[in-house]
């Protein structure tokens, strides 16, 4: 909202910075890190009040039994920094923010919705997975079928671009619209299974979210977009205002949910972040990088489809000592911060690794 204040310009020239994309993401970013700091410590008491603790697996790694108790579904904290952050930050009018709120919206719908069956109604099944499953599934396609009426590139409308290659496009046609929503709703459970370990999911969402910020502004930015190569999305700027207010949301948050964590963000958030920056991939044209920048979040994916495949037919014998793949170096001897900054690490590495590929063609 505050982008139309740049219609007062004229009277103060202070206004004109609204005008500017970095400077409505950094400020984008800092008053959500603001409010999610603010807002915590409150959250947190009336969460402990209404004793919406977490529940710990009795076969998990033994020292996360302390955590039994520990209030969760902070991912309210986020979703409400994120939300006022964008309205206050980004431009309403563009297609994609309404895009990211609707999506943001729906999932954390389903979120806490399955959050709250298990912690209040006590409820350890939650919501069922596959009517979870189905209304992810109904959120893909919806933001799918805007994406086909209002294309990123019309040109561009069913291609996708082979990372590090220079202007190389492959034409998928209908099963296009299949990867689409199979990159929302993959990214969406990818992001679930990683949250298990203080300030694992938060701090890998932070570096997604700064690198897909910058291919958005370098998307919706004629002269780069050009320079550099890549599918030009008029519009895509705006993304990364979003994407920024996600980083701050998400460091305010990670204040409170470091090692040893006062809270846990819960399904409410780690649903809708990875719907986020899947669908952030769609919207500025670079689908395929996202194995790369979330490579974190893939790993922890198919450490669980390895070991649920070979338990199965397998007669019972694991690839891995537990799934997700968190799990696994715990029960290795690592210690739980060390597991979190190390898999930070590759974060950071994976990220690099993406921003490289805008050069590399």
């Amino acid at each position: 909202m505050l982008h139309y204040l740049t219609a007062w310009k004229e009277f103060w020239g202070g206004f004109n910075l609204l005008s500017y994309i970095s400077f409505r993401a950094g400020g984008a970013a800092l008053t959500a890190l603001i409010i999610s700091m603010a807002l915590g410590p409150g959250l947190i008491e009336r969460l402990k009040r209404y004793k919406v603790g977490q529940m710990q697996r009795p076969d998990g790694p033994s020292s996360h039994l302390n955590k039994a108790g520990t209030p969760t579904m902070g991912g309210l904290l986020i979703l409400l920094s994120l939300l006022i952050s964008v309205l206050l930050w980004a431009r309403l009018d563009n297609r994609f923010i309404q895009l990211l709120l609707v999506v943001t919206l729906g999932l954390a719908a389903v979120g806490f919705g399955d959050d709250y069956q298990k912690l209040v109604k006590k409820n350890s099944r939650g919501v069922p997975s596959r009517l979870k499953f189905l209304v992810q599934g109904v959120i893909a396609f919806g933001a799918v079928l805007y994406l086909d009426i209002h294309p990123p590139n019309p040109q561009f409308l069913t291609s996708v671009t082979i990372p590090y290659s220079k202007a190389t496009f492959i034409d998928l046609g209908p099963l296009y619209f299949m990867l689409a929503m199979l990159i929302i709703t993959g990214a969406s459970n990818a992001v679930n299974l990683t949250d298990g370990l203080d300030g694992l999911a938060a701090g890998s969402i932070i570096l997604c979210a700064m690198t897909y910020a910058v291919f958005a502004y370098v998307a919706g930015h004629a002269m780069f977009s050009q320079y550099l190569r890549i599918v030009p999305v008029p519009g895509a700027g705006e993304v990364s205002v979003f994407l920024a207010a996600l980083m701050g949301a998400c460091l305010g948050f990670l204040w409170f949910n470091a090692y040893p964590a006062e809270i846990f963000m819960g399904d409410t958030s780690s649903l809708f972040m990875g719907g986020i920056i899947g669908t952030a991939a769609i919207a500025v044209k670079q689908e395929l990088i996202l194995p790369i920048v979330g490579g974190v979040f893939l790993m922890e994916t198919l450490s669980v489809i390895l070991q649920m495949t070979s338990y199965k037919l397998r007669e019972g014998k694991r690839v891995f000592k537990m799934a997700p793949l968190h799990h696994h170096f715990e029960l290795s001897g690592w210690a739980e911060p060390k597991v979190t900054v190390r898999f930070w690490i590759a974060g950071i590495i994976l990220m690099l690794l993406s921003f490289s590929s805008l050069k590399i063609r």
